[in-house]
């Protein structure tokens, strides 16, 4: 399934994948038409694949095929794996000012509404709050851990190609070679020139599937570098949002979809906590909701200094 932001790169990346199959291609042709020493001949490459029968024509379109997959996950790769797509600098402020109010709730809902490396793995740490520091560090590593083999998984598929594409082209040298020494054992020797030119043909789906094989392996270990870096960089910025979370004072608290702002800890003085009408309506503590001006908080009793 092509994801909607790249479908609109659909048409380009088969233009890429098409152009530069058919460049290399068409150098391999050239070089067996000189290598033969004989007058070019008005033989297209798409008239040796057609003449190659309906097997050689399958090869060649899972050829095509592949070098199309192998374009259309380098774009996807380019235009996910940066650090402002799994951490976006705008969210990081945003959440930074929502959790050092202690609005926690409103904190979880911002990451509910975004789709990235940082709010998954953020929203799944929040969600456990109430239940200690441990819990927290718990689910963030292993979302982040889900997150980043989502990141993975996807950038091995150019692994995958690198690895099938030379193996198509063997098969398609293969089964032409078998029709090249048929050639042979019908006419024999008479025609030394044509039986090279007809092995000169079949080596180009060799070429092809080294073609397309090289630039797959190397997009693959430049991508997994990238993903592992920015895979840090999202980790750091989500313990450094959680580093100043008072657990303690949270216990008991449900954030999420079934929010509840719960009782505070035994024993617990909630003293005077001052409070932005400008910033919040929620109890810095418990975070539950309190009207502007309500003293104190009717969730857990801390007593609110209202400010401007």
């Amino acid at each position: 399934m092509i994801p909607i932001k790249l479908r609109r790169f659909l048409p380009l990346t088969v233009f890429i994948a098409v152009l530069c199959l058919t460049s290399a291609l068409g150098f391999a042709q050239d070089a067996t038409t000189e290598g033969d020493g004989a007058a070019p001949q008005n033989h297209s490459i798409l008239h040796t694949i057609m003449d190659g029968g309906p097997l050689i024509m399958l090869i060649w379109v899972c050829i095509i095929g592949t070098s199309v997959t192998m374009v259309t996950f380098i774009i996807q790769n380019i235009m996910s794996l940066r650090k402002d797509k799994l951490a976006p600098p705008p969210l990081i402020q945003a959440l930074d000012q929502t959790l050092a109010a202690g609005n926690y709730q409103e904190a979880w809902a911002t990451c509910a509404a975004n789709k990235n490396y940082l709010a998954n793995v953020l929203k799944a740490g929040l969600s456990r709050l109430g239940r200690g520091k441990e819990a927290v560090e718990g689910a963030v590593a292993e979302h982040g851990l889900r997150e980043a083999s989502t990141l993975r998984t996807r950038n091995s598929y150019l692994s995958v190609i690198g690895v099938v594409s030379p193996m198509i082209g063997l098969l398609g040298t293969v089964i032409g070679m078998m029709g090249a020494f048929a050639v042979l054992g019908t006419s024999g020797m008479k025609n030394p020139g044509a039986l090279a030119g007809k092995i000169g043909e079949v080596l180009l789906a060799t070429a092809s599937g080294l073609f397309i094989a090289i630039p797959a392996f190397v997009a693959y270990y430049i991508f997994r570098n990238m993903a592992q870096m920015c895979i840090v960089h999202a980790d750091d910025v989500v313990n450094t949002l959680l580093l100043d979370i008072p657990y303690d004072e949270l216990a008991g608290v449900q954030i999420g979809a079934n929010f509840d702002a719960g009782a505070p800890a035994p024993g617990y003085n909630p003293g005077v906590r001052k409070v932005s009408i400008a910033l919040t309506t929620a109890c810095p503590v418990c975070n539950g909701a309190v009207t502007p001006g309500v003293n104190p908080c009717p969730h857990c009793g801390t007593t609110l200094d209202w400010a401007a």
